[in-house]
């Protein structure tokens, strides 16, 4: 963990109180013996105050841009700059940021407070100081009562908990969290994201996040990176990410989406639409904002989320499905269908709806603005 402070001697950019909590220019990295670089031209802004979060499946460089933040690696290319001062070549305990990792890392013969305790010390802050911070780490962390025990006669929510707030105690910039809620169990993995996202707004601290879970991420995150290959595939809000994905991949990574192999054709008079291949029931092409940029028979897949699809009126169909299965998760049930072609079409409906039968037709439709097209 690094100490809260500058790092001096460092060529700034621009107005320091104007700059990015964090900025990655043009990062590249390639381990020795590697194929493939883990890091290919990134570049990003976060933003001060901003839950941040970098999301996608291992190996696709994530925990690498964390790390280069942190200090433990250097980049064969490119800047990193924290609030507008460059950091490449300052060590980690130079740098203005501290880390939460998966493990918490605590030391098991310090007690709570003591684990708090500890960078304040090695910073050599007064002991008044010291006690008083603590003792607002323990209020914001809920651990009242606990300043005297040991990591081994804690919970692992506990722990985890100690581990936050011993990152927090020097008050760093940006705090980095790699993983930190996967060792926990789902209840207790749900609670912490509400602390966590509380934590970040009562601090004022720019969190930086890294997971490969996409709930947490669209859970807590004010913007998500989504990263794929040691690429940046969309950099944007949780809500942009799930209903405006930027590619195949990401509406793939990100939820449930329903993957529809369409044709683009020319529309009478002017302009261009889609038809779902194999699947038409003799109502208009599909209209779309997207429709432009593909000429008539094109070959594209139209994405649309199961929540978007509707039951309708035989009149107001866009497609007519056979109901093959359907399961209940409490919230809502998923009837699980084909078209005619037998692709896989899912429907989201809530759970007190009078349920299709198994083997039934339905008749289903989506909004224009539901769907989003991608060269197949």
């Amino acid at each position: 963990m690094g100490p809260s402070g500058t790092a001096g001697g460092r060529q700034s950019e621009g107005n320091a109180s104007d700059a990015p909590a964090v900025r990655l220019s043009g990062v590249r990295k390639t381990y020795p013996g590697a194929s493939q670089p883990a890091l290919h031209d990134v570049s990003l802004d976060i933003r001060n105050n901003e839950f941040f979060t970098l999301l996608g499946p291992s190996g696709c460089g994530k925990t690498t841009l964390l790390r280069m933040i942190a200090g433990f690696e250097t980049p064969d290319a490119g800047a990193v700059l924290l609030a507008g001062t460059s950091v490449v070549g300052v060590p980690p305990n130079r740098r203005p940021v501290n880390t939460v990792f998966q493990s918490y890392a605590l030391f098991p013969h310090m007690t709570v407070a003591q684990n708090m305790a500890f960078a304040l010390d090695m910073l050599g802050r007064p002991r008044d100081f010291i006690e008083a911070r603590v003792a607002e780490m323990v209020r914001l962390l809920r651990l009242d009562g606990l300043e005297h025990r040991r990591p081994n006669q804690l919970s692992g929510g506990q722990q985890q908990r100690v581990a936050l707030g011993r990152a927090l105690a020097p008050a760093p910039q940006v705090l980095l969290l790699d993983e930190p809620l996967s060792a926990l169990d789902l209840k207790l993995r749900k609670e912490m994201q509400v602390e966590l996202k509380r934590l970040q707004s009562e601090t004022g601290i720019t969190f930086v996040f890294v997971t490969h879970d996409q709930e947490e991420a669209l859970t807590m995150s004010d913007r998500v990176a989504v990263l794929s290959g040691g690429r940046l595939m969309q950099v944007d809000a949780p809500v942009a990410i799930y209903d405006r994905p930027a590619s195949r991949f990401v509406a793939e990574f990100i939820g449930d989406a329903n993957f529809l192999p369409a044709t683009c054709v020319a529309l009478h008079g002017t302009g261009t639409g889609f038809r779902i291949d194999g699947a038409d029931t003799g109502s208009a092409p599909l209209q779309l904002a997207d429709a432009g940029a593909f000429a008539p028979g094109a070959k594209v897949v139209l994405v649309v989320r199961p929540e978007r699809v509707m039951l309708v009126p035989p009149g107001q169909a866009q497609l007519r499905g056979q109901v093959r299965g359907t399961m209940y998760s409490g919230s809502d049930r998923m009837l699980h269908c084909v078209l005619g072609n037998e692709t896989p079409l899912r429907v989201r409906l809530p759970g007190a709806i009078d349920m299709a039968t198994l083997g039934n037709d339905v008749d289903l439709a989506f909004a224009p603005e539901a769907v989003r097209v991608f060269a197949a």
